[in-house]
């Protein structure tokens, strides 16, 4: 049988990609998994440790939780917003240089800004210390101001967090809103009506967007509000799985962890509607107008706070307590830590682009609904928190075990192959979309000639596609790579016994109080993920044109 798809070209059953699909229909449903576990374990009966977190509990989780969302969102969107417009729109001192280092704090992880905070702030950091410096009168007094609160997490994750909505809003704004923007002015419109009225709009998808991922890290976070003592659905789980040692516990609280999530990505699909936005002279980038005088100034102050408070100072307090305790704390163990770290991100990167080129592949040969919903299904793990995705993994393991009559022996439960599955179920989104994108790019012509001379799929792939998308498979990886270094959450649930990576054992030193010897640990993370993100800076300008 055959089947004529254009002039020239027949295909037979014979070569029809159906190992392709069936390959992906079954990756598909591995990764989903874990992830939808979750929400099935959370319908079985309860048990009596359940009644005593909805009473007493649940309330506490929920609060804290919202209140995060909105104070932490809401903050990160005024900052994100506000610097992207006055880079793009405005002329004024040091911009070309703010540009770039508004993206830095993304690399901080949020849990390690909050244990510099705090420890800056304690009564020997060096806050006190240079306010006892610089008052010679009041030396030996000591200045005390709470900062384990839950507003001072809710801005600290909004410092470290906002560049997720400046960099879409940015990215947007200077490519798409040019000659719509300068009309505006042209018909006497002030600088705030053109914001207000023009510049909000036409952001509008890039700032839901970014703040869609705003929300998501502040759900999955568990280092900082752990160690600010604010009580979460994360921290929840965490305690009814390693306190209480109850799962099923655990289980329900992910499961009204995924509900939230859910609700989030709903209310973001809602507010964007059937709505499309598009600008005239889509592709002019508006010449920027000069500030003066005091308006320069301050333009410049609002963009360079967020960098010095989201990442100079974090870092430099980093460096100095490196500098202190590097003869003492780096050694054999902390180059094993090193070795443990990035071999399991190396892992993770390799297999989760393998993956993701299976799947992007069969979606090219066969582009039916069945393929791209199994897709979608497949990168559902990064639109949910580690901890569920830990939970899920965790519940999936021990029933193997159980099967496996591992009453006393566990085959799969704390190990490192359910670790790195687990990572790659988390980020498979992060190594799909580039993959994705490097296949269109690349377009179907040249497959098709490969198939019509007679080219096995599998042959076309790696005598055609691989070589051209080299460089998008070693990014992609590269992204894995980086988000698993600073994944928390999941490592601390899923890790073998005895086994630390550079995350854990930041966040284990600072849980003792001893976060001057957690700084290098915590520097190298945040100089691999800097590099990564001034180069997806460097990707944004790119994508936009060349400033004037």
């Amino acid at each position: 049988m055959e089947i004529a798809l254009r002039p020239g070209w027949r295909l037979t059953l014979r070569t029809l990609p159906w190992g392709w699909t069936a390959t992906a229909l079954l990756l598909a449903g591995l990764l989903a998994l874990p992830v939808l576990t979750v929400p099935l374990g959370a319908l079985a009966p309860a048990g009596p440790a359940w009644t005593h977190v909805v009473e007493t509990l649940l309330p506490r989780y929920f609060g804290n939780t919202l209140y995060l969302l909105l104070a932490s969102g809401a903050l990160a969107l005024v900052i994100g917003a506000g610097t992207a417009w006055l880079v793009t729109m405005c002329e004024f001192p040091g911009r070309r240089h703010l540009r770039w280092a508004l993206a830095l704090p993304l690399a901080v992880p949020a849990y390690m800004a909050a244990y510099v905070y705090a420890a800056m702030g304690d009564v020997t950091g060096p806050l006190q210390k240079l306010l006892r410096a610089v008052l010679p009168g009041n030396a030996d007094a000591v200045y005390y101001w709470n900062l384990m609160r839950i507003e001072v997490v809710a801005v600290i994750f909004a410092l470290v967090l906002y560049p997720y909505v400046y960099l879409p809003c940015r990215a947007l704004l200077a490519s798409r809103a040019g000659r719509t923007l300068e009309a505006a002015r042209m018909l006497g419109r002030g600088h705030f009506a053109v914001f207000r009225t023009i510049g909000l709009p036409l952001a509008r998808p890039a700032m839901a967007g970014g703040l869609a991922l705003v929300l998501m890290e502040v759900i999955n976070d568990y280092g900082a509000v752990k160690y600010y003592g604010v009580q979460t659905f994360t921290t929840g789980i965490f305690r009814a799985w390693f306190t209480l040692g109850d799962l099923d516990t655990a289980v329900r609280l992910a499961g009204i962890l995924m509900l939230v999530v859910f609700t989030l990505l709903v209310a973001e699909r809602w507010q964007r509607g059937s709505a499309r936005y598009a600008a005239s002279g889509a592709g002019a980038q508006a010449t920027p107008y000069p500030l003066r005088g005091a308006g320069a100034w301050l333009a410049a102050l609002c963009c360079t706070l967020p960098v010095l408070l989201g990442f100079l100072i974090p870092v430099l307090q980093l460096i100095a307590w490196t500098v202190q305790t590097a003869p003492a704390v780096v050694d054999a163990a902390f180059l094993r830590l090193t070795l443990n770290s990035l071999g399991l991100a190396a892992a993770a990167g390799v297999l989760a682009v393998a993956v993701a080129l299976v799947l992007g592949y069969a979606c090219r040969l066969d582009p039916t609904r069945i393929t791209r919903g199994a897709t979608r299904l497949a990168v559902l793990g990064y639109s949910v928190p580690g901890a569920v995705i830990a939970v899920g993994m965790l519940t999936i393991t021990l029933s193997v075990d159980r099967g496996l009559g591992g009453t006393t022996t566990l085959w799969l439960t704390g190990t490192l192959g359910a670790l790195i599955a687990a990572y790659v179920v988390r980020f498979m989104a992060v190594a799909y979309l580039p993959v994705d994108a490097g296949l269109e790019r690349i377009g179907p012509r040249l497959t098709e000639a490969s198939r019509m001379l007679g080219a096995r799929p599998w042959r076309t792939l790696w005598r055609i596609e691989l070589p051209l998308l080299k460089g998008t498979l070693v990014a992609a990886a590269t992204l894995v790579v980086i988000d698993v270094l600073k994944e928390l959450p999941l490592t601390l649930i899923l890790r073998p016994f005895n086994f630390d990576t550079l995350a854990t054992r930041a966040f284990q030193l600072a849980s003792d109080e001893q976060v001057a010897q957690s700084a290098p640990a915590a520097l190298l993370v945040i100089a691999c993920a800097t590099a990564v993100v001034l180069l997806l800076h460097s990707s944004v300008d790119r994508g936009s044109h060349r400033e004037p």
